[in-house]
């Protein structure tokens, strides 16, 4: 009767030691999937963050070229106002003389 208990107790501690490393395999692999989850979910993140930087950074560009355009507007609008005033000087004029004789 003894010989059956310690070959019943060493299969019994056998199996232990074999639940107990699947258990460990186990919570192994679970960590290995979240870390896995993580980095994917960092890696989209981080891809959605500088999407949303750049759209950021172009809207702040718009912004600041619409300020510099509005503080440089005024002397270009009144250069190209004399520009449009002497092409219409410069259209109302005849090419030639009235009384040339190419004219008459």
């Amino acid at each position: 009767m003894k010989a059956s208990t310690v070959f019943s107790e060493n299969k019994a501690r056998k199996w232990m030691w074999v639940g107990l490393a699947a258990f460990v395999a186990l919570q192994i692999y679970f960590v290995q999937e979240m870390l896995a989850a993580l980095m994917l979910f960092t890696g989209v993140f981080l891809i959605f963050a500088i999407v949303a930087l750049v759209i950021y950074l172009v809207e702040w560009a718009g912004q600041w070229s619409i300020g510099w355009a509005g503080e440089h507007a005024r002397p270009a609008m009144q250069l190209v106002r004399r520009g449009w005033a002497l092409a219409e000087d410069v259209s109302k004029k005849p090419f030639r003389r009235p009384r040339s004789e190419t004219a008459q």
